[in-house]
């Protein structure tokens, strides 16, 4: 055997070792891909329930929402219905009973003037002073 025989057999033997030493990776990196696709596959299958059931969740809201909106509807229909009835009675009967109620304040008013007119003078109260000695 020549020396480059000997060298062409030492670096056959190198690239198989090289050869080696990469596969073993690229094996661990196809085992992770497949669990990785069963993975993927798992959660796909998973999710398909998840997902109808979401239809599902929204469509109910969906559907409250509307019921909300007819509620709230509603509540503008009486408070519009509120403030015009408050409107009529202030313009019916809010007028005629500030007048109402100024004429009897002036009668109470009258009243109370006429009998402090009328009654005696009041006689003024004498305190005692006791003086200690």
């Amino acid at each position: 055997m020549s020396v480059g025989q000997i060298a062409a057999i030492i670096a056959a033997a190198a690239f198989v070792i090289l050869v080696l030493l990469l596969a073993v990776p690229l094996i661990k990196l196809g085992r992770t891909l497949d669990e990785a696709t069963i993975a993927i596959r798992k959660t796909h299958e998973g999710s398909a329930p998840l997902l109808d059931d979401a239809q599902v969740t929204l469509t109910t809201v969906n559907t409250q929402l509307e019921r909300v909106d007819g509620v709230t509807a509603s509540a503008q229909a009486v408070a519009a219905n509120t403030r015009a009835l408050s409107s009529l009675f202030t313009a019916t009967l809010g007028g005629p009973l500030v007048k109402v109620a100024a004429v009897s304040y002036g009668l109470r008013k009258a009243s109370q003037n006429r009998k402090l007119k009328n009654a005696p003078p009041a006689k003024a109260k004498r305190s005692k002073r006791s003086t200690r000695g």
